[in-house]
């Protein structure tokens, strides 16, 4: 067991280093070759973020693990918000007003929806898995054109989160390796995670799947941990959350889409997926309409609250994976209790918003 602990820390820290030196290389050389800051900004570096996402997942659909390569993007969806949004609101509250925000959450709920429905019949086909990938490509493209048409403000807001290379690293070739070793890390870390990963699972009795949700689902994260708390405590607020935004929705069309290609039987679907995970998801993801799209604050009262449902989520499923006496009662109090009045503080939100008018920031 502490050898897989060891290689399991020793993955995590392979898929870190190896997003770093991906987007360090990638987004130096896309700067150099005339593509904007705010391009580079929501493509190269979300998908940065995400290639541990997509390494994880990928390798595990190789292997045959499509239980981890599902969870791994479902969980990392779930705690990209619950989580990161509610560790980055304790830091500072979080004031959306980019229109590009905006835009990007009915984007990311699209993108979740679409998932929902395609593996309602117990799978992700890989010619639905080819149509996420499509779905990928016309998202750029669409940014692409969409950023000749922006504002010098919306370019200089983005510009920031494009970390530029310092002289050592000015070089095409040595951007080159730093993609390339970008590459070959995340490829090792995900290798060795994947391993460790279920080695644990069968130490301890707990499915693919809840390791996937939770302990890969977070280790993968950490790229979208470092790049939003570091933005929210230099006050990039808008990058904070289109870091998360832009992630999820890369994580759905890319990583799952990437993963059901190389599947020679696309991914099937766990009925607890079908069945929970899934929806919890696209809440989630629904949830952030009225803190988002109608740009109110994230105050940090609200980011406790992310972070409580987050708990709350990870609690479920250890109750569930071992059969607990008290997942009954858990459950009735979360049914019950805790979602209706979440769906009345939502809803209560959206009507001040209308009545209120547009915010401050537009």
């Amino acid at each position: 067991m502490p050898t897989h602990v060891l290689f399991f820390l020793l993955g995590l820290a392979a898929l870190v280093a190896g997003a770093e030196a991906l987007v360090r290389g990638a987004s130096k050389i896309a700067l150099s070759l005339g593509i904007s800051p705010l391009v580079v900004g929501l493509t190269i570096v979300a998908v940065g973020t995400s290639s541990p996402e997509v390494a994880v997942s990928v390798g595990a659909a190789l292997s045959g693990n499509t239980d981890i390569a599902v969870g791994n993007v479902v969980g990392s969806n779930v705690f990209n918000v619950l989580f990161i949004l509610g560790i980055s609101a304790l830091i500072t509250p979080l004031v959306v007003h980019s229109q590009i925000i905006r835009q990007e959450v009915p984007i990311m709920i699209g993108a979740s929806v679409v998932l929902g429905i395609m593996i309602l019949d117990g799978s992700l086909a890989r010619w639905e898995s080819a149509l996420l990938l499509l779905l990928l490509v016309a998202y750029v493209v669409f940014l692409v054109r969409q950023s000749r048409a922006e504002s010098a403000e919306i370019r200089d807001e983005y510009a920031g989160s494009v970390r530029v290379a310092g002289a050592w690293d000015s070089h095409w070739a040595v951007q080159v390796l730093l993609i390339a070793a970008g590459l070959g890390l995340l490829v090792l870390g995900s290798g060795w995670l994947v391993d460790s990963a279920v080695a644990f699972a069968r130490a301890f009795g707990v499915s693919d799947l809840v390791i996937g949700l939770t302990i890969i689902a977070a280790g993968t994260s950490m790229p979208e941990v470092a790049t939003s708390i570091m933005a929210a405590v230099r006050g990039e607020r808008d990058i904070a959350v289109g870091n998360v935004i832009g992630s999820n929705t890369f994580n759905i069309l890319g990583c799952l889409g990437l993963s059901g290609v190389v599947s020679a039987n696309g991914l099937g679907i766990a009925p607890a997926v079908l069945n929970f995970d899934i929806w919890v998801m696209i809440a989630v993801a629904f949830a952030c309409l009225p803190v988002l799209l109608l740009r109110r604050q994230i105050g940090r009262k609200r980011g406790l609250l992310f972070l409580a449902y987050y708990v709350a989520y990870v609690v479920y499923l250890v109750l569930g994976a071992q059969q607990h006496d008290a997942l009954d009662r858990f459950s009735a109090v979360m049914v019950s209790f805790v979602l209706p009045i979440t769906v009345v503080t939502l809803v209560a939100m959206v009507v001040r918003q209308q009545e209120s008018g547009p915010g401050p920031h537009g």
